[in-house]
């Protein structure tokens, strides 16, 4: 992790505010600050060049019709962002995120990932809307500009109260559904969350999270980044003796003991099963998808991922710029 970062949940709130806006300064704006296009490269109407047609992807409105007579090939025209962009975020803060046992908490990691997502995306005219799910309800805050907003977000998104043991907060998938609701103008929408709600318990390799549908919703009409969270205790048990462990949102409790090698074997495998299903729903319903971890550098992961994401969309045109 950054220096610094580790005791940032031991600060007042304006203080951690404070911190993480001069750690995403210092490290994401010095590496990507000047290059507009930001998260994803979104849905615009300056053109970017072409491509060919993607059967069961893209519209048949956005076909270019004049490289399709040129070449004989289908192709569709390829736009970079609108220089005006409206981001909507969807923070998860149920208390499957009050964990951690490395250097933060997956809440304090969905609090830089969200404050990451309002810099990266601030620009003039550009609006940044969210919905945070809460332990009882959805708070929501409309799509505005500037700083002072996003500060105010991260405020309210630090302030949620834990829950209690017995929890029961809103679903992800009804969440996903108010916040496309909300959102019927193209733009860019960000998912932060663990994303173990709703996820099938059953075996099936068919089986699919009761969230997909409606992200894949989302998906036909706004570029998806699904910023997942997750603790390194989720995906494997130490050799530590007795333990309880106690589910955050059901108040069921469980004593193991981790010393048994084949039980610590099983959870590995289980909880490597559901981020296979978590990863192969963001991808089926064609969402960016980013991981981080609280035992990780999440911001070199950030950038990572956004030159990642630009290496493919300079691909993607470069093939088609000499045919146009």
């Amino acid at each position: 992790m950054n220096e610094g970062y580790a005791s940032i949940h031991e600060l007042a709130p304006e203080r951690r505010l404070r911190r993480l806006e001069l750690t995403i300064t210092r490290r994401l704006d010095g590496l990507l600050h000047g290059q507009y296009l930001g998260l994803l490269p979104g849905a615009g109407s300056e053109l970017a060049g072409s491509r060919e047609y993607r059967p069961g992807e893209d519209e048949v409105r956005r076909m270019d019709w004049s490289v399709t007579a040129r070449t004989a090939v289908p192709h569709v025209r390829e736009v970079d962002a609108d220089r005006e962009l409206t981001t909507w975020l969807l923070a998860d803060a149920t208390p499957s995120m009050d964990f951690g046992t490395a250097e933060i908490e997956k809440r304090e990691l969905a609090v830089a990932a969200t404050a990451a997502v309002g810099f990266l995306t601030a620009g003039s005219g550009n609006r940044l809307g969210a919905h945070v799910l809460g332990v009882e309800s959805i708070r929501r805050f409309p799509a505005r500009t500037g700083r002072t907003h996003l500060l105010g977000l991260l405020r309210a998104l630090l302030a949620v109260p834990r829950g209690g043991e017995g929890a029961q907060p809103p679903a992800l998938a009804e969440a996903i559904a108010g916040m496309r609701r909300s959102a019927p103008r193209r733009g860019l929408v960000v998912v932060v969350s663990d994303f173990l709600d709703g996820l099938p318990e059953s075996d099936d390799p068919e089986a699919r999270p009761d969230w997909e549908e409606e992200l894949r919703r989302v998906a036909v009409r706004h570029q998806v980044l699904a910023v997942e969270v997750a603790d390194p205790r989720e995906l494997e048990l130490p050799d530590v003796g007795l333990i309880t462990l106690v589910d955050p949102e059901s108040g069921r409790r469980r004593e193991v003991s981790t010393g048994d090698r084949r039980l610590r074997e099983r959870y590995a495998a289980a909880a490597a099963a559901q981020r296979e299903t978590v990863r192969r729903a963001l991808r089926r319903v064609g969402a960016a998808h980013l991981p981080l971890r609280t035992d990780r550098d999440w911001v070199a992961d950030i950038v990572r991922h956004v030159y990642a994401q630009r290496r493919l969309a300079t691909a993607a045109a470069r093939p088609t710029q000499g045919t146009v």
